[in-house]
């Protein structure tokens, strides 16, 4: 299987001063769905007002990268296993800090999936502990990315059983 995406990454200077670093780093990333979302350095890489606080930055986007795809793919494991999901919640933190090589680098993201489960089939704690092992094996972005990536899952107690 062999997959291509595009995402279209527009900057302009608009005037701003440049060689003395002195110009914003805001730009839009447009998705081919037609989702645009702004982006700009993180403030804490880049001061204010040459970062935008509110947008979405580099950083920010590999971390959620990372627990969307685990997210999805744990889905996709709990449906084939029988279980039923109902929520699913992930705090998910990186670390950007100076790799074995003196760069800095995205060195860690901690995941921390909650899952809340319905029905009468619920995982044990070994299953619960083995579809994320799972769902990390697959991940195809975990699998392209040095970072590594540790996961401190919860499951959630659900009073009711019922289920789809």
């Amino acid at each position: 299987m062999k997959s291509s995406y595009a995402v279209t990454v527009d900057w302009a200077r608009a005037g701003a001063s440049f060689s003395d670093g002195r110009y914003s780093r805001a730009h839009p990333w447009q998705f081919d769905g037609g989702t645009d979302v702004s982006d700009a350095f993180s403030p804490h890489i880049v001061p204010l007002p040459f970062s935008v606080e509110a947008a979405v930055d580099p950083e920010e986007a590999v971390v959620a990268a990372l627990a969307s795809c685990h997210m999805l793919w744990f889905l996709s494991v709990a449906a084939r296993k029988g279980f039923v999901a109902d929520s699913y919640r992930d705090e998910a933190t990186g670390t950007l800090a100076v790799d074995p090589e003196g760069r800095l680098a995205m060195t860690e993201v901690v995941l921390r999936p909650c899952v809340a489960f319905s029905g009468e089939k619920r995982p044990t704690a070994t299953e619960h502990d083995a579809m994320h092992h799972e769902a990390h094996a697959q991940c195809f972005i975990a699998n392209s990315v040095r970072t590594t990536v540790r996961c401190d899952a919860r499951v959630v107690a659900r009073e009711d059983a019922s289920a789809d």
